[in-house]
C-alpha cells in the first residue's frame, strides 16, 4: 500500500487583487513601475489588467507542476482560501489529472496577506486505497507565552510574549490511507526578509523560525507523548524558508559557472531533526542535488538551497528506508542557474523570470503504509 505525498509553495494562489503597490513602492510590480500613474483609479486599474493577464500562464504552470508530483495528497503554501483553490483545482488542475483532488482544506492562518497552508487530496491513491479525511486542527493562536519560548532576541525583534508563534499556522490534518492513520503537519514559516540589526536576512529572523520550530515540535509530543511521538505515523511538510546547506555558484555562461557545498553553522531544521526526532528525507540526495529554490541578489549573491521540506517521523521514515524523493523543477524560470547534469526540459512558455510555476519546487515521496 503506497502513497505519493507532495508538498509545494505555488506562490500567492490568489482570488483578490493586491492594490498596495501603489502606496507602497516594495509591493508594486516593476511592470507598472514603469508608467506614469496619476491616480489610485488608474492604477487599480493597470493591476487588475496585469494581474490577468499574467495569472492564466502562471496557474498553467503552477498545475503542470503539481501534476508531474502525481500526487495523492499534497500539501500547499500562499494559497488565498478555498474558494481560489477550488477555482484553480477545477479551470486548470482537473483538465490535467482527471478525477483530480476533489478534497480541499485550509483555514485562516496569521498572515497579514491572507496566504495560508492549506492541503489537497485524492479520494483514493493510484492503487485504488481510500484516503479518508478524519479532522482538521489548526495551532495558529498558538503564542510565545503559552509555550514558554519567549527569548531576548525575540524581544530584540520586537516579538512580544502575548504574539502568536506561527507566522501563518501549524494546521494538523489527520487523514487515513487505507485505513492506515497518517497525521500531517502543514507550515510556512517565517520568511528571512531584508538585513537588519547588523545582520544579514537569515540571521536576524532566525530566533522566529527556532521558536516555530520548538512549537512544532511541542505539538507533535503533546500530542502522541514525547516518548512515543518520534515513532507515530506524521510528517511535517511546508516551506520552511531556511536551510542547512547551499550551493553557492560562481562564474558567468561564458566562463563557466563554479558550484561549492556550504553548510551552516544554525539552521531551524536541526530543532526538529535533533534526537533523530524525524528525518529530512531530501538529505538521501546527492548533497549538489537537493536544492528546491535559487535566490539570487545580483552576480555577487547567488545560491542554491532546499526551502522546502518533507520530514518524515522516525518511525516513518525507518519503514521507508529506500524512499527517496522526487523535486519537481521543470517549472523554474529560465534565469535558475541549473548545476551540469541536473537540467531538465522546462514547461511550455516559461519565461527567463516569469511566468513560471513558482520559485520553488514541488518535493515528493512515495511511502509504503502498509
Amino acid at each position: 500500500m503506497s502513497l505519493r505525498l507532495a508538498t509545494f509553495n505555488v506562490e500567492n494562489l490568489m482570488n483578490r487583487f493586491d492594490f498596495s503597490g501603489y502606496r507602497n513602492q516594495l509591493n508594486e510590480d516593476r511592470t507598472l513601475a514603469l508608467f506614469d500613474i496619476q491616480s489610485e483609479a488608474e492604477y487599480r486599474m493597470l493591476e487588475q489588467a496585469r494581474a490577468i493577464a499574467q495569472s492564466d500562464d502562471t496557474r498553467q504552470l503552477t498545475a503542470l507542476a503539481i501534476a508531474a508530483t502525481r500526487a495523492d495528497i499534497i500539501c500547499m503554501q500562499e494559497v488565498d482560501n478555498i474558494e481560489a483553490l477550488k477555482a484553480f483545482e477545477y479551470g486548470y488542475l482537473f483538465k490535467m489529472v482527471g478525477q483530480g483532488y476533489r478534497q480541499k482544506y485550509t483555514t485562516a492562518g496569521n498572515d497579514s496577506r491572507g496566504i495560508d497552508v492549506a492541503i489537497m487530496m485524492r479520494n483514493e491513491t493510484v492503487q485504488g486505497q481510500p484516503i479518508e479525511f478524519v479532522r482538521m486542527t489548526s495551532h495558529a493562536y498558538v503564542t510565545y507565552e503559552q509555550f514558554g519560548l519567549q527569548t531576548p532576541e525575540l524581544e530584540a525583534l520586537g516579538n512580544q510574549a502575548n504574539e502568536r508563534i506561527f507566522r501563518r499556522d501549524c494546521l494538523e490534518i489527520d487523514v487515513t490511507v487505507g485505513g492506515a492513520p497518517l497525521t500531517l503537519y502543514l507550515v510556512h514559516f517565517k520568511s528571512m526578509g531584508p538585513p537588519r540589526n547588523g545582520l544579514d536576512g537569515r540571521e536576524a529572523t532566525m530566533p522566529v523560525r527556532i521558536a516555530e520550530a520548538q512549537a512544532v515540535r511541542r505539538i507533535i509530543e503533546d500530542r502522541f507523548g514525547k516518548e512515543h511521538a518520534a515513532d507515530k505515523r506524521w510528517a511535517i511538510c511546508g516551506d520552511m524558508n531556511d536551510y542547512r546547506q547551499r550551493v553557492k555558484i560562481a562564474g558567468d555562461s561564458i566562463d563557466g559557472y563554479r558550484f561549492e557545498v556550504v553548510d551552516e553553522n544554525q539552521s531551524c531544521i536541526n530543532v526538529l531533526t535533533a534526537g533523530g526526532f524525524c528525518e529530512n528525507v531530501v538529505e538521501r540526495r546527492p548533497e549538489m542535488n537537493r536544492w528546491t529554490f535559487y535566490h539570487t541578489r545580483g552576480p555577487e549573491e547567488r545560491h542554491l538551497c532546499q526551502l522546502d521540506y518533507i520530514l518524515l517521523s522516525k518511525g516513518l521514515a525507518a519503514r521507508n528506508t529506500t524512499a527517496v524523493p522526487d523535486i519537481i523543477r521543470n517549472g523554474q524560470p529560465w534565469r535558475t542557474i541549473f548545476p551540469a547534469g541536473q537540467e531538465v526540459d522546462r514547461f511550455p512558455r516559461a519565461g527567463w523570470d516569469r511566468p513560471k510555476a513558482s520559485d520553488h519546487c514541488p518535493v515528493v515521496i512515495g511511502l509504503d503504509m502498509a
